[in-house]
């Protein structure tokens, strides 16, 4: 079975689906499929600094690295055109049994799936929540326009739409497109316990001991949220705590962040980390005491079952697609998206230390039993195999 992947980066700045897809081909290559990437340079305002147009080893999966276009002009360079990528999967792409083709209202994706379809070629799209209402808000008439006159047409083609949770199919119900839905999860790798983590995070920040630490790490964008969360977090100003900002975004939206701070009168209080990740980001997860994502939207949350994974409580919103399975399994706490509703939680989100360990528990064995990469792999393949019964294909 040879499955090619198409995503338009796999930038450490795009956060999540970045993430998502390099352990997603790791997963499926350890079970035996022949997975590959294709993708661009791409690294938001810059490039990655790779070799492009040859099959290397990038974070242990082969990936085709192609040159991004990067005019000044930032939504031109964000649609990622890359002339070489077409010409390669033009001549390439047909002998690969599946394309599994990751975002839609981005050149390679777009791309991958009008070749699909003109060479006949099998593939499914993961739309990576880009088809959900508030995604859809942004940029209206662009969006509108793009998926009226080339991507429903290249959706609709499709043999599925992989979607990663009931809420993100339930959001795209009402653009009656015809391909059918597949949904399964993200996996997450559970990380090596540390013993120590609270008091080592601690010594790192030259925190006191008994400091409470709420932590957010995702991509910083206006989607996540973070101008609810701040001020929120300025409610809580005579309570105790340090917060954590672990992520990167583009330059003036962190600026914005930096005056919310000092507007909510936080900033001094606020340690602003930048990208983590290995070690770094695995004590911030078993260090903490809360962990917080405030989005408008997700089209799963993978930073949230990182945080279940370390065993640290979480305080989410609908927006967040586990937000069910948050409240469900008793693992953290769902909270209306607006500041006041925010600040009451975080403040009633302080377990004692017997119920944070039993809470910590529950979230750990969910994440084994469900959200294990083992485990999700083996559900790709199965979904692969089945499409591939359905359009009569021997593979």
């Amino acid at each position: 079975m040879k499955i090619l992947h198409v995503i338009p980066s796999v930038a450490p700045v795009r956060g999540g689906p970045s993430e998502v897809i390099l352990a997603m081909v790791k997963a499926l290559r350890s079970q035996g499929v022949e997975a590959e990437i294709v993708t661009t340079n791409d690294n938001g305002p810059k490039l990655l600094d790779v070799p492009t147009g040859i099959r290397l080893e990038y974070q242990e999966v082969p990936v085709w690295f192609f040159p991004r276009f990067s005019p000044p002009i930032n939504f031109l360079r964000e649609f990622a055109f890359s002339s070489p990528l077409t010409t390669w999967l033009w001549q390439n792409a047909a002998k690969y049994d599946l394309l599994h083709i990751h975002a839609i209202f981005s050149y390679a994706s777009t791309v991958a799936m009008v070749i699909a379809r003109h060479q006949s070629i099998p593939y499914i799209n993961r739309p990576l929540g880009l088809l959900c209402q508030w995604s859809l808000q942004q940029s209206k008439l662009r969006k509108q326009i793009y998926l009226s006159l080339i991507e429903r047409g290249n959706l609709n083609n499709s043999c599925g739409l992989h979607l990663t949770a009931k809420k993100e199919e339930e959001e795209i119900s009402s653009l009656n497109l015809e391909a059918p839905n597949f949904i399964i999860p993200h996996g997450v790798s559970i990380p090596p316990t540390i013993s120590n983590g609270p008091q080592l995070l601690r010594q790192k920040l030259q925190l006191p001991e008994d400091e409470p630490i709420i932590l957010f790490m995702s991509r910083l964008h206006p989607k996540k949220g973070l101008d609810y969360l701040i001020p929120a977090l300025g409610k809580l100003k005579h309570q105790q705590f340090t917060f954590i900002i672990a992520g990167s975004g583009e330059a003036a939206y962190e600026t914005q962040l930096d005056e919310l701070l000092v507007k909510a009168g936080i900033h001094t209080r606020t340690r602003r980390l930048g990208f983590v990740q290995g070690e770094e980001k695995n004590l911030l997860l078993q260090g903490a005491d809360l962990f917080t994502l405030t989005s408008h939207s997700e089209n799963f949350g993978i930073a949230v079952v990182e945080a279940l994974a370390a065993g640290l409580p979480v305080v989410i919103t609908p927006g967040v697609p586990l937000a069910n399975v948050v409240e469900r399994e008793g693992v953290g706490y769902v909270t209306p998206l607006d500041v006041e509703s925010i600040a009451s939680s975080i403040a009633g989100a302080r377990p004692s230390s017997e119920a944070r360990k039993r809470m910590g528990e529950r979230a750990r064995k969910l994440v084994a039993e469900q959200y294990s990469w083992d485990k999700i792999a083996l559900e790709l393949i199965a979904m692969y195999r089945g499409i591939f019964i359905r359009e009569g294909l021997n593979r």
